[in-house]
């Protein structure tokens, strides 16, 4: 019995050293992209390489405001964030219909909107660019915004875990004389914070990092997004690799706050939504 314990200890620790070498190892680009965009043009490149600056400095975060519009570009980010959560509400509420609600039609319509999970992003682009310059909505943030409030992901999602909502509770308000929407925010909703935890997640990820569709439908620079401009910065600045680290940092940094926040919604979401 002692030498199995002592056999599960050095595992044990084994398996601990193997994950902290990893995840140092995966860390060191994150690490490093953090640590040069604190540092002045000259010493990005120095040999031999600093890790933490010499000469720490904030001019390249200054500089992705005052010279490239960032300011502009995170205005734009944050719109489309926000209205991508308004879509989120009505993707819950597609999702509830199709859960809980029996009308002609509801199970084909919904192998409709599973059958749109197969197509790639990218094949679609062209038909929507299409429709939306036909109803003169190109190089409008509305015709950025419009084709990301429906998920077909998002409304498969939130049908998988409402279905598990039992109907008695819903009849139960009913019969109380509770209405179709106040069931809905006041009786749905706080049963499925947890998936609404994981698809805000998502949500913010998407939106966040918006860059393919903002490209093609823009022509404005006033309405390019964050990811947009710093690809942006690639092309106006190639040589300067400390702005060009300031940039990501800027994109990648919120997100990993708020996924360290939030990432234990994201497995009981999937987990409680019958996805494994």
């Amino acid at each position: 019995m002692a030498l199995a314990t002592k056999k599960n200890k050095w595992e044990q620790a084994l398996v601990i050293f193997i994950m902290v070498a990893g995840g140092i190892l995966v860390s060191i680009p994150f690490i490093w992209m953090i640590s040069s965009s604190f540092k002045p043009e000259s010493e990005v490149l120095s040999i031999p390489p600093t890790i933490i600056p010499d000469n720490p400095t904030l001019d390249n975060y200054i500089n992705l405001f005052t010279n490239m519009n960032f300011a502009v570009y995170l205005r734009n980010t944050l719109v489309i964030v926000l209205f991508s959560f308004l879509g989120l509400l009505f993707n819950a509420m597609a999702g509830y219909g199709f859960a809980k609600y029996n009308f002609r039609g509801r199970d084909k319509v919904f192998y409709i909107v599973l059958a749109t999970m197969m197509i790639p992003g990218q094949v679609t682009m062209i038909p929507v660019y299409l429709l939306l310059n036909a109803m003169g909505l190109t190089n409008t943030m509305t015709g950025i915004i419009l084709p990301g409030l429906a998920v077909a992901f998002s409304i498969f999602l939130f049908r998988q875990f409402m279905t598990t909502i039992p109907d008695d509770l819903i009849e139960a308000a009913r019969l109380d004389g509770a209405g179709e929407f106040y069931i809905f925010f006041r009786l749905v909703m706080p049963i499925a914070k947890p998936i609404f935890a994981v698809q805000g997640i998502l949500t913010f990820i998407a939106g966040w990092n918006s860059f393919l569709w903002p490209l093609i439908i823009a022509n404005d620079e006033s309405l390019y997004t964050l990811s947009v401009g710093l690809s942006l910065l690639q092309g106006q600045y190639a040589n300067n690799f400390a702005l060009q680290m300031a940039g990501a940092a800027f994109m990648v940094v919120p997100i990993i706050i708020i996924f360290s926040f939030f990432q234990k919604y994201i497995v009981e979401g999937f987990t409680m939504s019958g996805i494994k």
